[in-house]
């Protein structure tokens, strides 16, 4: 139940603050994506704080929420990569106007446990983020990233992407460093992560993976 603020109103008037039909409201209160109530003569009344919370925001108030640069880089190796990265996504969010932080992290793609990212996501469902910033698809996650962007649509963080074609010596770089991690898990998994077997298969896949590079 909501507090004392948290009016009802009726569907026709949620559907106007909503900017959809009637239709689509009462499609969304049969799906559970927004609740409702029935008053005593049997019509939909909406909740005031659901019909807010799924409102589009206006320009305005997309400025008032940070605007996130989330860097990445694979390998130790990369940090000068890293502070490129930084510097032209802050130079970006500067020109823009935009008042911003920066997320960085050292780590695989398909490492979903980084620190940073783990922080992006949590502020990004807690509806802090305006905008996510990065310099290609890829420094998100190597695979997944749609569901990010999923989510920032959800939670109407717009996502801008400064290039979206690849430096081809830095995507194969890194592409191969996530290929050799992704090996490395699964082999241990097969033999044991201790297991000479384990450890010859492994030198083997990598010199394969780095020649075909």
């Amino acid at each position: 139940m909501g507090n004392q603020e948290d009016m009802r109103i009726s569907i026709g008037d949620a559907a106007n603050e909503l900017g959809v039909s009637v239709k689509t409201v009462r499609r969304w209160a049969d799906s559970g994506k927004i609740r409702y109530e029935r008053s005593p003569s049997g019509h939909r009344r909406f909740y005031t704080s659901d019909v807010k919370r799924l409102a589009p925001r206006k320009s305005d108030e997309l400025d008032t929420r940070i605007t996130i640069n989330y860097a990445r880089v694979s390998s130790h190796d990369q940090k000068e990569d890293l502070a490129k990265q930084i510097k032209v996504l802050e130079s970006f969010s500067a020109s823009k106007g935009w008042e911003f932080e920066t997320i960085s992290d050292l780590g695989s793609g398909l490492n979903y446990k980084k620190k940073g990212l783990k922080e992006l996501l949590q502020r990004i469902m807690e509806g802090d983020v305006g905008r996510l910033v990065l310099t290609h698809k890829d420094r998100l996650l190597r695979f997944g990233s749609e569901l990010v962007f999923a989510m920032c649509e959800e939670f109407e963080a717009e996502v801008i992407i400064i290039n979206k074609s690849h430096e081809e010596l830095n995507f194969e770089q890194e592409l191969v460093t996530d290929m050799i991690e992704l090996i490395t898990v699964f082999s241990a998994r097969l033999y044991g992560s201790r297991s000479h077997k384990n450890k010859k298969l492994i030198d083997n896949m990598t010199k394969a993976v780095q020649d075909s590079a």
